[in-house]
């Protein structure tokens, strides 16, 4: 018999038959050549690898086959436009997960966003005069309505806005900050480090647990600060012997030294957090009526909009900032604007923006109304033979806020056969791809984040990925 490494055809004839023409029409020639010859390569490889032990039957009758080339062509072509950037169902129950994006986003949001990116729009044009108009003029109006603040300003996001702020406020001289709030913002990123790269020199007071209304006194008379910037600790909290200067006081102190005063809040959060069946969080709204000379808040966590960084306070430091030359490497773009303008309208009306908001409506959502959903995924499952437990779980807001608060739930408990990594590796491997949680050697599913419409996807995922190993339901096959 002849070898069969013999009869292995070459790259060219691969290219030229008949069966390769779909593959070529679909992803290019030059693509697909490469991946011909990638899979001719590795199956040569595995038919010297079976030579050596003996087993040159096992290729026989496969190496002459073009499938035994094509196919794995292309799958490796179709693998390869799998995009980088996917949807998945969050299962995971942390509301505002970094990692997957944070805030999904209002319908409304999404088909402004779409009109934006597919047409022209009035970004900078002013319709009413016919000349070049200002992209910092968008949302504007809806800020200042919500917040009470004089003016607004939007760049890409939060961050981004705080280094505006204190770019523009304290450039080139001190800025007074408590050391109870050096905090790290996330991505390994600290407060000292973000005002160093906004030009300003950090003037730290107090102490970590203690900060007086003296100690920033003492940094504007003798110090040599000239702004102060208040950071709200979204992301952890300081208990037992504390004491810190509310925005009210420092306002004062600051307006008696004749020097702005800077809040970066943070979460965004624009209604009472009573509606959301939360602890109190503190609101631009409120740090502008309590004096704050700049506010700065994200427009995807609590807010529920894109990414953005989101500035209202005084117009005289948000003219100062419009004409920092760092405005225009923070600048927004039309999408992001459209979205946030979309979203910020909901606002007008509280039960419009619970309702139609998905980070408030999940946040809102009593834990009754979540069971229901999860029973109903149960049932849904136990049809495809998959059982299932309900369990009650906690779950998280996520995105840097409410550090402690859990959130009641209830999720979807799967005992793997296979165990609980293999089962969750699988559940992410496919489309979409379904992130979940494992505790106690299972996988968790809570059904708090599952977003509507996502109930088939999950099914069908979970089924794929779990049927074989998972126990059949009571009374199946």
């Amino acid at each position: 018999m002849n070898d069969p490494r013999s009869r292995i055809p070459s790259v060219d004839a691969l290219v030229t038959s008949r069966d390769a023409a779909p593959l070529i029409e679909e992803f290019g020639r030059d693509r697909s050549v490469d991946a011909i010859r990638a899979a001719v390569d590795t199956i040569r490889a595995r038919v010297s690898a079976a030579a050596a032990g003996g087993r040159l039957e096992e290729w026989d009758d496969r190496v002459e086959d073009v499938a035994t080339y094509l196919g794995p062509a292309r799958e490796a072509l179709e693998v390869a436009d799998v995009p980088s950037l996917r949807r998945v169902v969050n299962a995971t129950g942390v509301v505002l997960h970094t990692n997957l994006g944070r805030a999904p986003l209002a319908e409304v949001a999404v088909e402004a966003m779409r009109a934006a990116a597919r047409q022209y729009t009035n970004l900078e044009f002013d319709l009413e005069s016919g000349t070049r108009g200002s992209r910092y003029a968008h949302c504007v109006s809806l800020l200042t309505e919500l917040t009470g603040a004089e003016d607004a300003l939007v760049v890409n996001n939060a961050a981004g806005a705080l280094v505006l702020a204190v770019n523009t406020t304290a450039r080139g001289a001190g800025i007074a900050v408590s050391r109870g709030e050096l905090v790290e913002i996330g991505g390994g990123f600290r407060i000292p480090e973000v005002l160093e790269r906004a030009g300003a020199t950090l003037v730290e007071v107090g102490s970590t647990n203690r900060t007086r209304l003296g100690d920033y006194r003492t940094a504007l008379m003798e110090q040599g600060a000239v702004a102060v910037l208040k950071v709200h600790r979204s992301n952890f909290r300081i208990t037992g012997f504390t004491e810190e200067a509310s925005i009210a006081e420092l306002s004062e102190v600051a307006q008696g030294a004749g020097v702005p005063l800077v809040h970066d809040l943070g979460s965004g959060l624009m209604i009472d957090a009573e509606a959301l069946g939360l602890p109190a969080e503190p609101r631009a709204m409120e740090s502008v009526a309590a004096g704050a000379d700049v506010v700065v808040v994200s427009g995807d966590k609590l807010l529920g909009g894109p990414q953005a960084g989101i500035i209202v306070g005084s117009a005289v430091w948000i003219a100062k900032m419009r004409k920092n030359p760092l405005c225009r490497a923070l600048r927004v773009d039309k999408v992001t604007l459209a979205g946030l303008e979309a979203t910020l309208r909901l606002y007008r009306r509280t039960e419009q923006a619970l309702a139609r908001i998905p980070t408030l409506r999940m946040l809102a959502e009593p834990a009754a109304s979540v069971r229901a959903r999860a029973e109903s995924l149960a049932e849904r499952l136990g049809v495809e033979g998959v059982s299932s437990t309900i369990v009650p779980t906690k779950g998280a807001i996520g995105g840097g806020t409410y550090p402690g608060v859990e959130l009641d739930s209830w999720a979807l408990e799967l005992d793997g056969g296979s165990g609980a990594e293999s089962l969750a590796t699988a559940l992410r491997g496919g489309d979409p791809p379904v992130i979940g949680r494992i505790v106690d050697d299972r996988v968790r599913l809570d059904a708090r984040t599952v977003l509507p419409g996502q109930e088939g996807d999950l099914v069908r995922r979970v089924a794929e990925s779990a049927a074989r190993s998972l126990p059949q339901a009571e009374g199946l096959p």
